[in-house]
């Protein structure tokens, strides 16, 4: 284990570089009314959908060479190419260091409560920050029990975002997307850390779960036993191929639950104005 916290230590250090709460009550699931929507023609074009992106340096795309936004630029290209849409606009609010505090801090400001009001889609990238927060403070007695307890502070947390996004917009697709860990490459036959990412990206999946609006994205397999470097020289960080398959992954999960819904809901606004 000394060895293990030896690495986590290491881990702050990039992360640096870089830089309450009983749980509301769960967003009841809205109750799926009988719809029977037209065929879309095949030269229906909606309008565009609007993706607001917040979190943390993943958002803000950190170790993108072309610095551009990190997943944000691939995945636009792949949703544009996708038929019925036309134009995909991006809100970018990753900042880097951030965590769930933070991160619920920001979402109640009334800027971007403002852009939430109108948006189609809410990605989220969040907690790895909050690992190794516990990494700092716990820097003299680090065991395997302190990141347990300081899980279920995680989830309380990512329980408020939910909500805050939610109240704000209750007809936002939420996707949440997980966090890996980035020494698996070099360290595959250390465990425990995998342990620790795998037990957070649970408790994430656990959260989403209960909300019928709202999607887990894993991402943890993308950086394990590659044969291609996929993290940027920080070690830490996505490079551009991470990022790439990043944005491939979310448009996996995109296209089989969400873009579907958007585009009926678009083809029915467009038929009412008309």
């Amino acid at each position: 284990m000394k060895k293990v916290f030896t690495l986590l230590i290491l881990s702050t250090f990039f992360l640096s570089s870089c830089s309450q709460s009983d749980r509301m009550e769960l967003h009841k699931e809205r109750t799926a009314s009988a719809v029977v929507y037209e065929e879309i023609p095949a030269d229906f074009v909606p309008k565009e959908i609007r993706i607001i992106s917040a979190g943390d340096s993943l958002t803000e795309g950190v170790g993108d060479s072309t610095k551009t936004g990190g997943y944000l630029p691939y995945l636009r290209t792949l949703l544009e190419e996708e038929k019925g849409i036309e134009e995909v606009d991006f809100y970018n609010y990753g900042v880097k260091g951030n965590r769930t505090p933070q991160l619920l801090k920001s979402l109640q400001t009334d800027e971007i409560k403002d852009t939430i009001s109108t948006a189609d889609l809410v990605i989220l990238t969040i907690g790895g920050n909050d690992i190794m927060k516990i990494v700092k403070d716990n820097i003299s007695n680090l065991q395997l029990s302190v990141f347990e307890k300081e899980r279920e502070v995680y989830i309380n947390n990512l329980y408020q975002i939910m909500n805050t996004i939610i109240q704000t917009n209750p007809e936002a697709y939420i996707v949440l997307v997980g966090v890996y860990n980035p020494f698996s490459q070099w360290f595959s036959d250390i465990k425990e850390l995998d342990k620790i990412v795998s037990d957070w990206n649970v408790a994430s999946r656990m959260v989403v779960a209960n909300y019928s609006n709202a999607y887990f994205v894993g991402i943890e397999d993308l950086f394990k036993k590659t044969t291609e470097s996929r993290l940027h020289t920080d070690n830490f960080h996505p490079n551009d191929k991470g990022y790439e398959l990043i944005a491939e992954r979310l448009n996996e999960t995109l296209e089989e639950r969400t873009l579907p819904d958007l585009v009926k809901k678009a083809y029915m606004v467009s038929k009412e104005e008309n």
